[in-house]
């Protein structure tokens, strides 16, 4: 019996780890495409509003998500919180398994180097957020090392909060 247990407990880790490298690549396909399509407007503008793209079911389409209509003349604190509400809304269907939100600002009040950030989530709990320095020059993004984070997973399933 003991050595059934060591053998169903391997193949657990194994399960889990490959479901762990499919997440993970899925979430480099989908930063990469949100990414290059976000440092097109960066380029253009030099000041990119906040945007988000899902990765769907299928796990290999890539969709931005469009609320230009619903978010004309938001400022940008407002648009990344309906980014957010969208994004859960939509996850919580399981209609989608991987979301991004990219923005630009400055990295704090008092450090004013310009930054990109990338909150992703994938529904197997992996998140986080990447925050990468850059500079526009000559028509070009100058990347920096980026600098990734936690982030509370919380687009993906509805948190259960005791009254307690």
């Amino acid at each position: 019996m003991a050595a059934d247990s060591t053998s169903d407990n391997e193949d657990m880790k194994k399960q889990v780890a490959t479901v762990i490298a499919i997440a993970q690549a899925q979430l480099v396909r989908l930063i990469s495409q949100s990414t290059d399509e976000y440092q097109a407007e960066l380029l253009e503008s030099g000041d990119a509003q906040p945007a988000a793209w899902m990765l769907m079911k299928d796990g290999k389409t890539v969709k931005r998500i469009n609320m230009d209509e619903q978010a004309v003349g938001a400022p940008p604190s407002v648009k990344l919180m309906m980014y957010r509400a969208a994004i859960k809304s939509v996850a919580q269907r399981k209609k989608i398994v991987a979301a991004a939100i990219l923005y630009s600002g400055q990295l704090s009040e008092t450090d004013t180097t310009t930054v990109l950030v990338i909150e992703h989530e994938h529904m197997v709990g992996v998140s986080g957020h990447k925050v990468v320095g850059y500079e526009l020059s000559g028509g070009e993004i100058m990347w920096g090392e980026p600098v990734g984070h936690k982030k509370p997973f919380e687009w993906f399933y509805e948190s259960k909060k005791s009254d307690s």
